[in-house]
């Protein structure tokens, strides 16, 4: 939306120094660090105060950078490992020089999510493989959002909560104010020395993704909050911002068929996979179930099993492995036979059975999995292979998990330089305009997922966008 402001926009006639747009990790990090810069801070929560946090509010570790192990990580993760992690997800479709930023910042995230009240406890095992390179927060994403809040509202911030921006108003380069409804519905602007954009993707608007995914978005399942509809990201497309992201671009997962359409969060998740197979509604498989470890792998899913017919796939596996991951919030269906699982399931029996009994052939006889490594124990002569974590599922009772695909946040967003200001569409950095989080991380995350990188990056340009909104707005 342009304006040409009738006055100018001095300290006097200003709302804010900075409007920080959005809730959950990434804006709070801009409140917080902006705040801490000595800027008057307004934050514009869309969601009520019960549900404020957006995604956040469902994680539970984040991916850092560090030469020695510390409160919240063993052992070290180095910089350029880090790195080399990241270019295997992304199939080196990354922004080097903002990805190499990220990594590099991410050295102190540990100090400073434990100097605004974050707590550290021992990390997660089953699947996840991460005591190395992730920490986990004591209490979860909620605990931590609600730490970040009660840090927040002592330093100062104002929080307004159902506040829906709808639109960014500008004169040529700089944002002077931003628009938004109400929790009344009611129209209202703030004018701005500085705006922050971190309030996430497009996902819950399921109009909007079916605008890339057709009939199929409609059986997706969304994972996090169902205020992330996009509408402060169109406010910056209005404005003039450049895209960038592929718009098709998911981080998806595999989540449990009996989860709520949204906000079912991480406890519906489905780690089975890389323990047994994955075969579609025609009991085929359909992709490595061991190509990797599971952090490296477990957000393609989604998008493999979105690809399938009625978007719908089934974890199969056996007694041998049945508590040895993290499980769903959701029992497995469990039988005694492959034919009486595929009943309870909705297959076809005889066609379960054949492929189980097809991948069975093609392990190697005494075939034992060395499941927190990749241990090579792969299947021989089977299309698709099975490349690690290969054994027999043979050991009654069987067990499986109906899946669907789980979107946690969409790819597209905006373009940014190094100093978290969104760059127009002609070349141009905004004078005033920040994103930071799910709406500019596909700079970085073209494609793939690395497990709790997507808070690194939330972290990373947060504490950017809010450092440099203050500076600009107090110039």
């Amino acid at each position: 939306m342009l304006l040409t402001p009738q006055a100018a926009d001095t300290r006097r006639t200003r709302d804010a120094d900075v409007v920080v747009c959005g809730g959950g990790n990434a804006a709070l990090c801009a409140a917080i660090s902006a705040r801490r810069a000595g800027a008057g801070v307004v934050m514009l929560e869309r969601a009520p105060e019960h549900m404020r946090g957006g995604n956040t509010r469902h994680t539970r570790d984040i991916r850092f950078a560090h030469d020695a192990p510390n409160a919240a990580a063993t052992g070290a993760y180095a910089e350029a490992e880090l790195y080399d992690d990241l270019l295997r997800v992304t199939g080196g479709e990354t922004n080097e020089a903002l990805a190499r930023l990220t990594i590099a910042e991410s050295t102190n995230v540990a100090e400073w999510m434990a100097a605004q009240g974050v707590l550290w406890q021992k990390p997660l095992t089953g699947t996840l493989h991460l005591s190395r390179t992730n920490g986990f927060f004591l209490g979860g994403g909620k605990q931590m959002v609600n730490t970040y809040y009660d840090t927040a509202l002592r330093l100062g911030v104002e929080v307004h909560y159902g506040a829906a921006v709808r639109a960014l108003e500008v004169d040529g380069e700089r944002v002077v104010s931003v628009v938004y409804d109400d929790a009344a519905g009611v129209e209202r602007r703030l004018a701005a020395g500085a705006v922050v954009v971190a309030a996430g993707g497009f996902e819950a608007d399921t109009a909007w993704l079916a605008e890339y995914w057709g009939d199929a978005a409609s059986r997706f399942t969304i994972r996090g909050t169902p205020y992330n509809t996009g509408t402060a990201l169109k406010a910056m497309y209005e404005a003039g911002a450049r895209r960038i992201g592929d718009p098709r671009g998911l981080h998806c997962v595999a989540v449990d068929a009996r989860a709520p359409r949204f906000d079912g969060g991480i406890v519906t998740r489905i780690d089975a996979i890389p323990f047994g197979i994955a075969v579609n509604r025609r009991c085929e498989r359909f992709y490595d179930e061991g190509e990797d470890l599971w952090p490296k792998r477990y957000a393609i899913w989604g998008k493999l099993i979105a690809d399938q017919p009625d978007q719908s796939a089934f974890a199969i596996f056996d007694a041998k492995v049945s508590g040895r991951f993290i499980p769903s919030v959701f029992r497995p269906l469990r039988a005694d036979s492959i034919e009486a699982l595929a009943v309870l399931l909705g297959l076809d029996a005889t066609a379960l059975a054949r492929t189980v009994a097809e991948y069975n052939a093609a392990v190697p006889a005494g075939t034992t999995a060395r499941l927190g490594e990749l241990d090579g124990c792969a299947t021989s002569g089977l299309v698709p292979p099975k490349s690690n974590w290969a054994q027999r599922i043979d050991q009654p009772p069987y067990y499986g998990y109906p899946l669907r695909p789980g979107v946690t946040f969409t790819y597209l967003g905006v373009e940014v330089g190094a100093d978290a200001r969104v760059v127009g569409e002609s070349g141009a950095p905004f004078e005033n305009l920040f994103a930071a989080g799910e709406c500019m991380a596909g700079n970085i995350l073209s494609r793939g997922y690395l497990a709790g990188f997507g808070l690194t990056i939330g972290t990373v340009f947060g504490r950017l966008a809010g450092v440099g909104s203050a500076r600009y707005a107090r110039a």
